[in-house]
């Protein structure tokens, strides 16, 4: 009887206990948990502008009402057209200009730009004004074709991913790899960035708000942003780990006696 009940409590302790850890569990995996209010409005932190930097990858066209008087400004049309297309079929397109280790792009009929450091916008008012000596109202139409970010980690599809905007930010990037994994660790975001020719490491924490108004809110080209394991995931890899080491252990123990009892009675037999 007495054993009865002592099974009875320990049952209903391990119950209890997994409940309790589901339940933290699942409390922890909200964003922004301190977003209490129904309704709040606050200004958005500002839009870092992307600058262009040696070995960017930028896709520059100019057009005009009078398509010959600009063609001769433009590269030819191949396949492929990206340095990340070389090995796939495409359709002929217009080449890129790689940026090179001195900032600068070599243009026809313009030549040597050096475009390091320059924003888009910066890029493609300077050529609109040089172009405007040749031909009127030019439209020159400048991409950077290489900006992408890379997420790795507890993420439900890890990898690069190509950005095609300026406003990219970090739940852009979330969203994009599919979300964090229920083993995240949503206060220990590790945000990696090359910045003046420096590595800057930043810790963001998912589940404040304040993250909403950051400067790093928004991200930059080539930045990296690693979602760390949590305690649960470590916890179940470390168990794996040890089961998979005496798992081991046993098989050769066991074979290491079947030979050593094959021995032995190959010995008796003679």
């Amino acid at each position: 009887m007495k054993f009865r009940i002592l099974s009875l409590a320990l049952t209903t302790a391990v119950a209890v206990s997994l409940l309790s850890s589901c339940s933290s569990s699942k409390s922890n995996l909200a964003y922004f948990r301190d977003i209490t209010a129904q309704t709040e409005i606050v200004p958005l932190p500002p839009v870092k502008p992307v600058r262009i930097a040696p070995e960017d990858e930028l896709y520059i066209t100019i057009t005009s009402a009078e398509p010959t008087a600009t063609a001769h400004f433009n590269l030819p049309a191949a396949n492929p057209a990206a340095q990340k297309d070389m090995l796939i079929y495409q359709s002929p397109r217009q080449l890129t200009y790689i940026v090179n280790t001195k900032g600068n792009i070599d243009m026809p009929q313009i030549g040597t730009i050096h475009v390091a450091g320059m924003t888009i916008e910066e890029l493609q008012a300077d050529l609109t004004k040089k172009i405007s000596q040749w031909v009127d109202d030019p439209t020159v139409t400048v991409r950077m074709v290489n900006y992408h970010v890379n997420v790795l980690g507890e993420v439900t599809r890890p990898g690069a991913i190509e950005v095609s905007t300026n406003r990219f930010s970090i739940l852009d990037a979330i969203a994009s790899a599919g979300d964090l994994t229920p083993y995240g660790e949503r206060q220990n975001v590790l945000l990696i960035r090359e910045e003046n020719g420096n590595q800057k490491r930043v810790l963001l924490d998912l589940t404040s708000s304040e993250l909403l108004t950051s400067e790093y809110y928004y991200l930059q080209p080539n930045d990296y942003i690693y979602v760390k394991p949590n305690k649960v995931k470590e916890g179940n890899a470390k168990y794996d780990s040890n089961k998979s080491y005496k798992l081991s252990m046993i098989s050769t123990v066991v074979s290491a006696s079947s030979v050593i009892a094959s021995l032995v009675i190959a010995l008796t037999v003679k």
